[in-house]
């Protein structure tokens, strides 16, 4: 009986630690690691809407998408692509694991539409990004001038 009952212990043993490994392997809990930087906007030069531009870095091994944008000084954020010289709203913009987003002058951006108030050159506009998988994150741009372009200088 000694025996039998050390058996099953044993067996039980095994099948626990294989269900917790199992389980810390699967990492569903975590949360990729998103990190912001270069943003700004342009000064807006209409009275009712204005671009913004960023970068997403992804520090881990899980993919993201940016499903929106919010922010106080717009009635509407959305998310845009630029294809062939035309662009147009979309729903999400994949970010790789271990890689970034790039949300840059002449290709994908932010729109801000229905501004609240234009912001001038020197203020800063706060947005806060949503994700699928992230936990939403704060970022403030700084409004350059209009013609501001950080790959061309």
């Amino acid at each position: 009986m000694k025996r039998r009952r050390s058996t099953t212990l044993a067996t039980a043993v095994v099948l626990a630690t294989g269900l917790v490994l199992t389980g810390c392997s699967t990492g569903s809990d975590d949360k990729p690691r998103l990190n912001i930087s270069g943003a700004f906007m342009p000064e807006p030069v209409m009275d009712d809407m204005a671009a913004g531009f960023l970068t997403v870095k992804n520090d881990s091994d899980i993919a993201d998408k940016l499903t929106s944008v919010t922010s106080e000084i717009a009635g509407q954020v959305q998310i845009h692509e630029t294809k062939n010289q035309k662009m147009q709203e979309v729903t999400s913009f994949d970010i790789p694991a271990n890689g970034e987003l790039d949300l840059e002058r002449g290709g994908n951006h932010m729109m801000f539409l229905k501004l609240k108030k234009k912001p001038k050159q020197g203020e800063k506009v706060s947005v806060e990004l949503h994700f699928e998988k992230a936990d939403p994150v704060k970022a403030e741009l700084p409004v350059k001038e209009s013609t501001h372009n950080p790959k061309k200088q």
